[in-house]
């Protein structure tokens, strides 16, 4: 079994999602006691977001390449950034270390594109719904056309994010309005909906619509798994 690092912390709330799904899915396959091996870097966030609306990605990216760089020097055989929105430095910290990055839109590109998905709808934060670093990967590589909710839903999200979820605060009334802002998605021809931030999911599950959902961290962990356990 290969050895995982993750950067995880942003928030801690998703990465207790990232580590719950790593070990069952290896647990899946394995049976027994089995468990993954993994490494965890876990940053302070309240550094990180406040560097994100400062707009201070390259200070970002050198601190997210040191903690891949600690993590492969470590013992790591591959690198996941737990989080959509920090995948904009991917291309930064893939290029530090010499092992693999696991690119969460590249996972749920390969999945959205066996399920037969040509357009879809992104939720997440500002950054990652506004920014080209997710949909354009998207488009360029899984031919896939994504659809972002208009400005004020866009507010909506990320506030919710950001002042709710990452802080662990489930809310009814949150979820109430994402599950409109999807509807609005679908309305406008999106085949399902992305859901593009690691803590959604904490929030919004596929129970609560009948709109088909992709969730990033499940997508994401399950391929992990499958790089921790595939054959040399």
């Amino acid at each position: 079994m290969k050895k995982l690092g993750l950067i995880g912390g942003m928030s801690w709330e998703s990465t207790v999602s990232y580590y719950q799904a790593i070990n069952r899915g290896v647990n899946a396959s394995l049976g027994g006691l089995h468990s993954a091996k993994l490494l965890l870097s876990s940053v302070d966030f309240a550094l990180i977001e406040r560097l994100q609306h400062e707009g201070q990605w390259d200070e970002m990216a050198n601190m997210l390449s040191e903690e891949a760089v600690c993590l492969a020097n470590a013992g790591a055989d591959a690198i996941l950034i737990c989080t959509n929105t920090m995948h904009k430095v991917a291309d930064a910290v893939e290029g530090a270390v010499s092992v693999p990055l696991l690119h969460i839109a590249d996972a749920t590109g390969t999945v959205l594109q066996q399920q037969g998905i040509s357009k879809v709808g992104l939720l997440g934060t500002q950054f990652t719904m506004e920014q080209t670093f997710y949909s354009g990967r998207l488009k360029e590589k899984f031919d896939i056309d994504v659809v972002i909710p208009d400005q004020a839903q866009r507010r909506v999200i990320h506030s919710v994010i950001y002042e709710q979820l990452c802080k662990g605060v489930i809310c009814v009334e949150s979820r109430k309005a994402y599950i409109e802002i999807i509807n609005a998605l679908c309305e406008q021809g999106a085949q399902s909906v992305i859901l593009g931030c690691t803590e959604i999911a904490l929030l919004v599950q596929q129970e609560h619509t009948s709109v088909r959902l992709f969730d990033t961290t499940a997508i994401h962990a399950q391929a992990a798994v499958a790089f921790a356990l595939a054959q040399d």
